[in-house]
């Protein structure tokens, strides 16, 4: 795909589970987001599960892997970062549809196991959005999670640009 700026910016932050990222990747090319990885994969780009899940949509999406978050922060102004970035956990009591997605946003996931880490977390603490569950319940799959995200930024910014 011809580098371009993404009207969404999906970013998984060490990802942990090839079939997650397959099908986050699948996701993105089919909405024309771009996929940040960021930090150290949990499995290589070759991984058949990887390749597996994300089928033949591989050339259909913009992908980049950042080797940490740190040099991912600096490739934006901060000014500009702040206003984009919208970081999806439980620990936040403020829902992610409470808050105005604009195209070129940021949606960011840490791992499967984990979830973001609580520097990052803390230094964005206004940025940090949650999917509701049922109490007792520990997170929804990341990739299930990544959708929701994502369709509802879509849903604001009045449905898919088509390339």
């Amino acid at each position: 795909m011809q580098n371009k700026a993404a009207y969404l910016n999906i970013v998984m932050f060490e990802p942990e589970i090839p079939q997650n990222t397959g099908n986050v990747a699948r996701l993105c090319a089919c909405t024309g987001a771009k996929l940040w990885l960021i930090g150290r994969l949990g499995f290589s780009m070759s991984d058949k599960y990887l390749k597996r899940s994300g089928l033949d949509y591989w050339d259909k999406l913009e992908i980049e892997h950042i080797i940490d978050f740190e040099e991912f922060e600096n490739m934006f102004s901060e000014g500009e970062f702040i206003k984009k970035v919208h970081l999806f956990t439980t620990k936040s009591q403020k829902l992610y549809t409470d808050v105005k997605y604009n195209e070129g946003d940021f949606l960011i996931f840490g791992p499967e196991t984990r979830g973001l880490p609580e520097d990052i977390l803390n230094k964005y603490n206004n940025n940090c959005v949650t999917i509701p569950m049922n109490s007792g319940a520990r997170s929804l799959n990341l990739s299930n999670s990544i959708a929701v995200g994502a369709y509802e930024a879509i849903r604001q910014f009045g449905g898919i640009k088509t390339i």
